[in-house]
């Protein structure tokens, strides 16, 4: 399992491209904040067969709605679960440590 993540978007914020990836991937309308409240690193398998090193930050979004429909409606299979059980699903520790101890109530929009 991961979070909704991309690449930068040329013009934009990260907390504003991260708010938009989080709408492409799985439909999610919120308020993000504005600082990331932790951060992972992966490797990615490019088109070309190359492994690019990625750092990825983690910004929180405080969901007011789900679209029915979004660009990758599909692509994926979107889950909700508590904090804990997520970060035992995913496979990147950095990942897992920023899962099970983030606070929401701490996070800004």
């Amino acid at each position: 399992w991961v979070i909704p993540k991309g690449w930068p978007i040329k013009g934009m914020k990260s907390a504003k491209s991260a708010a938009q990836e989080a709408f492409e991937e799985a439909g999610i309308i919120g308020k993000v904040a504005k600082t990331p409240v932790g951060a992972y690193t992966y490797d990615k398998r490019l088109r070309n067969g190359r492994l690019q090193h990625v750092r990825v930050a983690v910004f929180a979004l405080c969901v007011e709605s789900e679209a029915d429909a979004y660009p990758e409606l599909g692509q994926r299979e979107k889950r909700w679960l508590p904090l804990t059980e997520a970060a035992t699903l995913v496979d990147e520790p950095e990942l897992m440590v920023v899962l099970a101890t983030f606070k929401p109530g701490a996070a800004k929009p």
